[in-house]
């Protein structure tokens, strides 16, 4: 149907509605009609011109069907909670007061996890949904996608929503070549798209070290600064001493991010001509003193940031508030190999060394920079001395001047170990600091600190302290807590009498949040032996369980 030369256009319609006819007079209207009543009139006309005048559309071709999923079904009891954890994705409690239900959407990265662990299948029927949870939570989005597979993939080419998928999966889906293909690796390569050239870097990495390294070199001159940023970035996975020679010639790179990324990966291995390097300025500057009655580090920080400083990494230009020298003199002894001051320092342990007093408060700079040298250089035993005992006052050693640095320099210890530090950081100082080095911790808790974390959380109850200052801890343990330690904890489930200066409903939240914590463990338990098919065939939902559930899901 065509268009009178005088007929309104739609756009035109919706402009007027949108502005109000006592400030634009309806286009084509009869000045004698009212306003509003011409504009409605002229709407209509114009809605059944649209309509009338379509045109059937040729068909779109029908898609290709979605690619085979060869891994092993989920067992039936899994796949039902599955639908159970994706249902309860909306966050059902909302804010405030959470009652004795288990929150079953920060359960789903755990599900995820194990399943992934267990190598099965996506229920086709529930993808949607679980791409629809992935699309609202970045940090479900790995873990999601590789659960769901390819046909994540081609769900995402027919639903823009979900679009993130193709993002995430260098290649659109198609698998990377493997290093041996050399034709197709180079091509790639040559004619990816960037995130597709970031994967394919990784994946050879992870194989090949060597390899990656020289398929890197052959572009490495002519990419932008910020490709050669992430490119660089990708040589931490299986850095050795082959990788030096590349990485020195990236010190005269034009750009100074790529230069600080090249010289820390140098300072990382510790038989690196930078590393000798920087252990020759930072031993200048550390000394002992030992015409004290007690033998003392003396530090001298470098009076200038020379060009050869720079080249190696040392950025000149202080940030606002920090002195120029006690800057220069951190980045030294960052970069300086630990190795090296057992000798520069009269053949003193690490634990010795950093017990020894610091002259001229230069104490926090240098301890704060050998914690960064630590994590740096995954020297657990500098660790364990900069940590100290996890009783100390001020709840840790001298070098452990922040929260996140306890933790960084916790990360490099082994998981049992790294256990029983944050236990007895817990007895000793409560957990009131230990959120953060509790989530350092390695899931599900080893029994040590489990327990630790339960005789807290229950003399904080019988203290009557705030009980919503610990609800950050008991998130945690909700998540974290081995399922096995759910009996041990039947005891705390009664509301306590409430000392006279308690907070005002104290005991109820207790008792509340220790019910929902045991619920979470059991529902765990659950979790675990449905994806290990081990589930008794009869086994329903529990009373929490089903409050989440959809009725369509029930049996």
């Amino acid at each position: 149907m065509n268009r009178t030369p005088d007929a309104p256009a739609w756009e035109e319609l919706v402009t007027t509605a949108l502005l109000g006819t006592d400030r634009r007079t309806p286009p084509g209207g009869d000045p004698a009609r009212e306003a509003p009543v011409a504009l409605l009139d002229a709407a209509a006309v114009e809605t059944v011109r649209r309509r009338a005048g379509l045109l059937p559309a040729r068909a779109a071709d029908r898609p290709e069907p979605a690619p085979e999923d060869a891994r092993p079904a989920l067992p039936p009891a899994a796949a039902r909670r599955l639908a159970l954890l994706l249902a309860d994705r909306a966050g059902g409690t909302g804010g405030g007061r959470r009652g004795t239900s288990p929150d079953l959407m920060e359960l789903l990265p755990q599900w995820l996890t194990a399943a992934n662990a267990h190598g099965y299948a996506a229920p086709p029927q529930m993808l949607p949904a679980l791409l629809d949870a992935a699309r609202g939570r970045t940090d479900l989005r790995p873990a999601a996608l590789r659960f769901a597979g390819t046909r994540a993939v081609w769900l995402a080419r027919l639903n823009p929503d979900w679009r993130f998928a193709l993002r995430a999966t260098p290649g659109g889906g198609t698998a990377l070549p493997r290093p041996e293909e050399q034709e197709r690796v180079q091509r790639l390569w040559r004619e990816g798209l960037f995130a597709e050239r970031v994967a394919l870097l990784a994946a050879i990495r992870a194989r090949e070290p060597a390899a990656a390294r020289e398929l890197l070199a052959t572009t490495w001159a002519t990419e932008r600064a910020e490709d050669r940023l992430m490119f660089l970035d990708s040589l931490r996975t299986g850095l050795g001493p082959s990788d030096e020679p590349f990485l020195e010639q990236a010190l005269a790179d034009r750009s100074r991010n790529v230069r600080a990324t090249a010289a820390e990966l140098l300072s990382a291995l510790p038989g690196s001509a930078l590393a000798g390097r920087m252990a020759v300025r930072a031993g200048a500057c550390v000394a002992v003193d030992r015409t004290r009655d007690i033998p003392t580090i003396t530090v001298e920080a470098p009076h200038e940031c020379d060009p050869s400083m720079e080249r190696d990494g040392v950025v000149p230009k202080a940030p606002a508030g920090r002195g120029e020298r006690s800057w220069w003199l951190g980045q030294l002894v960052e970069a300086a190999p630990l190795g090296t001051w057992p000798g520069r320092l009269g053949g003193r342990t690490p634990a010795e060394i950093v017990a020894l007093p610091v002259a001229d408060d230069w104490q926090a700079e240098l301890h704060a920079a050998w914690c960064r040298a630590a994590v740096r250089q995954r020297d657990a035993e500098w660790a364990r001395a900069l940590l100290g005992t996890p009783s100390a006052p001020e709840a840790g050693g001298p070098g452990a001047v922040s929260l996140a640095e306890r933790a960084k320099l916790l990360g490099t210890l082994d998981a049992g170990e790294r256990a029983e530090w944050v236990a007895g950081f817990i007895a000793r100082h409560g957990l009131s600091e230990a959120f953060q080095l509790l989530g350092v911790c390695a899931v599900p808790w080893a029994a040590p600190l489990g327990r630790a974390v339960v005789d807290a959380l229950n003399i904080a109850r019988d203290a009557g302290s705030y009980p919503w200052s610990f609800s950050g801890v008991m998130g945690l343990a909700e998540r974290c807590l081995d399922p096995s330690e759910a009996s041990r904890l039947d005891g705390l489930l009664a509301v306590p009498d409430e000392p006279e200066d308690a907070s005002p409903g104290a005991g109820g939240y207790w008792a509340e949040a220790f019910q929902r914590l045991v619920t979470t463990l059991r529902l765990r338990a659950a979790m675990i032996e449905e994806l290990n098919g081990t589930a008794r065939a009869g086994d329903q939902p529990t009373r929490a369980e089903r409050t989440a559930q959809p009725p369509e899901t029930l049996g």
